[in-house]
């Protein structure tokens, strides 16, 4: 028997490998089968940017403009946050090496006091990431009781109500922007421990929720509100008569820009978008602050953010304070022109808000991997939103304007906007198709 016979009969022996022999894994690559797809072949999943030049990115030898930037004041492209940064690391070096409660520097209390006061809540604390909050926070305050969780909300809040399942609480989802529903599942409640847990300006549709509503109704049933309003801080704020745009003015998030009041209300937020900044933080009374330094795991253990994004942050604070309103006012400029063309092509888009997060869903969602190209091709970056990331009837991309776009990155997105409208890509408005019936 020659050696390659020998080899034949004992693999012909040798017993097969189960099919489903990781079924676990099996499972999760079917699930994202369409995305898996999606990643493994188009140029703008799973990118690599190798230099920018502005809102300018470049991947590969395409240059193209990024409307896929959260960084919407411009703060990470700023000159005057950029140079202060080198004198607090000469002072503090590049990373401090203490969790928080074993060492924490000044500059998170000096953080803290400035967002208090920007914020005008009773107090605040500052933890690394908006995921460090609500994996850790809402099972404190949900202990054993009921946790009512917006149907829509972001998969970080999804992810600490189920954490906090384990541990004992239950969960009810409501209808996305519909507090009555809330308020009937309230009623009917036996469970005198309430959270309920929702968006601000939610990340999708970018629109923000009617929260004087649900303030409301949390406090008609003893409820506690829980709010994550990640892409609202830095962007709205509060109502003034002088206010250069309707965001208003300062920045200092939804609570403020519909004047409700911390009655019954957590606010939970970040710097990593409009700020830039690795950090975020939770808006809550001093007692329960104090509760969160002994009992959250990230103030516990957690390695603290660098010191480059505490430095951010408190230069961040300056330049808002100083130029934040014409920024988020050139925001809405560039906002408005885009979605004065979505109106004028007939283009449906869930945005009522006027706010720089615009979804642009698709005609066919089998189509996603093609218009994509098309707007690679047409120097436009964009954030894809693709099946099973979205319901199949929600595909398509997303756009988010920043203070750092020009108005030529807005021409070029304006220009692949109409021609994908002009063959029929991009899904119409009811009324366009009633009109076209």
């Amino acid at each position: 028997m020659s050696p390659a016979d020998a080899w034949d009969a004992t693999t012909a022996r040798a017993p097969a490998r189960p099919v489903s022999w990781r079924p676990w894994l099996e499972h999760w690559l079917t699930t994202v089968s369409d995305l898996s797809a999606l990643k493994a072949s188009h140029p703008m999943m799973d990118a690599v940017i190798e230099e920018i030049d502005g809102r300018m990115i470049r991947v590969g030898d395409r240059w193209l403009a990024d409307f896929a930037s959260c960084n919407y004041l411009g703060f990470d492209l700023d000159r005057e946050i950029i140079d202060r940064v080198p004198a607090f690391l000469d002072q503090w070096g590049t990373h401090p090496s203490w969790s928080r409660l074993l060492g924490s520097p000044v500059l998170y209390e000096e953080i803290e006091e400035r967002l208090t006061a920007l914020l005008g809540s009773e107090d605040s604390l500052v933890l690394p990431t908006i995921t460090h909050i609500h994996m850790s926070v809402i099972p404190l305050l949900a202990a054993s009781g009921t946790i009512f969780l917006d149907a829509r909300g972001h998969k970080t809040l999804y992810d600490g109500c189920q954490i906090a399942k384990a541990r004992g609480a239950a969960v009810r989802r409501f209808r996305f922007e519909d507090p009555d529903h809330l308020d009937a599942l309230l009623s009917a409640e036996r469970d005198p421990t309430r959270l309920v847990c929702m968006d601000g300006v939610n990340s999708m549709t970018g629109n923000a929720p009617d929260l004087v509503a649900f303030a409301a109704v949390a406090r008609r049933h003893g409820a506690l509100l829980y709010v994550d309003d990640a892409h609202g801080f830095g962007v709205i704020g509060e109502r003034t008569p002088d206010e250069p745009c309707p965001y208003g003015s300062r920045g200092n998030s939804i609570v403020r820009h519909v004047d409700e009041t911390y009655d019954n209300v957590v606010l939970v937020g970040g710097f990593s978008k409009a700020y830039s900044s690795l950090l975020a933080f939770i808006a809550c009374p001093t007692d329960v602050k104090d509760l969160l330094k002994v009992a959250a795991p990230p103030y516990l253990y957690s390695g603290p953010s660098p010191v480059a994004s505490l430095a951010t942050v408190l230069a961040g604070f300056d330049v808002n304070e100083a130029r934040g309103d014409a920024l988020r006012a050139k925001v809405w400029q560039l906002t408005d022109r885009v979605l004065a063309s979505l109106r004028s092509l007939g283009i449906e888009t869930p945005n009522r808000s006027g706010l720089p997060i615009i979804e642009i869903p698709l005609r066919d969602h089998r189509r996603i991997d093609a218009v994509g190209r098309f707007l690679f091709d047409n120097g436009v970056y964009v954030t894809l939103a693709a099946y099973p990331l979205v319901p199949k009837d929600e595909v398509g991309f997303r756009v988010q304007l920043t203070a750092a776009n020009t108005h030529a990155e807005v021409d070029s997105l304006i220009a692949a906007l109409e021609e994908l409208a002009a063959v029929g890509e991009l899904r119409l408005r009811d009324d366009n198709l009633e009109h076209a019936a």
